[in-house]
């Protein structure tokens, strides 16, 4: 098995035993399910945004622990302090070292987050609604066509964005008109190698209207620039910043070296 393929059979048994533990109904009862949602569409579109989607992540199934006992509330405030576009957020424990909980804390910020998890359920679309998320990925590696278009149907019944995540040509089908944002990970999921030009060889095949998003691999202003003159409205980064002592400062500075 790959990795991406020990990641979704680990998450079919979780996703199990949380519907045991809390229930959707349940869940619906969260203060933050009836919460208006932040767009982040609208802020990439927006003309002083920096497009930077700033992600929380403490651990990567290939690296490791990248900063093991970072606090989500003290880094996701640099990062909006510091003009970040949205928040991502991994949830995902096993192989990531997040929770819910990272999440919820977050969510004291008033701009969009990204709920970063491997969603393969309509029950973590609730999930995501209840903790406070604006927008899900869905990833295209793992769900078929038909997976896509019905979760990311139920996602905009509870007013969440929907964030679909490619990384080749052969996945363009998944794209359908209830995804708002399209990503191209620059990262193969199966084995972890990055390929920045993976998002500029894609660029033109994704359809016109759709908000597109560069993931993984993001590591110098030039790299946003190269990637902004290919049609690239949002950057998707995290292990640049959180591989820091102090992942807010980087931010800050990466901010400022992108608009000198």
């Amino acid at each position: 098995m790959n990795i991406l393929d020990k990641i979704i059979a680990h998450k079919i048994e979780e996703v199990a035993v949380r519907k045991i533990m809390l229930t959707e109904e349940e869940m619906k009862d969260c203060s933050h399910f009836t919460r208006p949602c932040f767009s982040l569409k609208k802020n990439l579109l927006a003309e002083n945004s920096t497009g930077i989607i700033a992600e929380f992540k403490r651990r990567s199934p290939s690296k490791g622990f990248i900063n093991q006992h970072a606090d989500a509330g003290a880094v996701t405030k640099a990062y909006t302090q510091f003009r970040a576009s949205g928040l991502s957020i991994l949830t995902d424990h096993e192989f990531f070292a997040g929770n819910n909980e990272d999440l919820i804390t977050a969510r004291v910020n008033n701009i969009p987050i990204l709920r970063k998890d491997f969603i393969i359920d309509p029950y973590q679309v609730t999930e995501a609604k209840a903790i406070g998320a604006d927008v899900i990925l869905l990833i295209a590696s793992c769900l078929t066509i038909a997976q896509v278009k019905d979760l990311a149907a139920y996602a905009k019944e509870l007013q969440l964005e929907v964030l679909l995540e490619l990384h080749d040509e052969t996945e363009l089908d998944h794209i359908c008109n209830e995804i708002d944002l399209v990503g191209i990970n620059n990262r193969n999921l199966k084995t972890f190698d990055v390929d920045i030009h993976q998002s500029i060889l894609l660029s033109k095949s994704i359809p016109s209207g759709k908000v597109t998003i560069a993931e993984s691999g993001i590591s110098d202003p030039s790299n946003v620039q190269l990637l902004k003159n290919a049609g690239y409205k949002g950057f998707l980064i995290g292990e640049n910043f959180m591989k820091e002592k102090n992942p807010g400062k980087a931010f800050q500075n990466f901010v400022q070296k992108l608009h000198q």
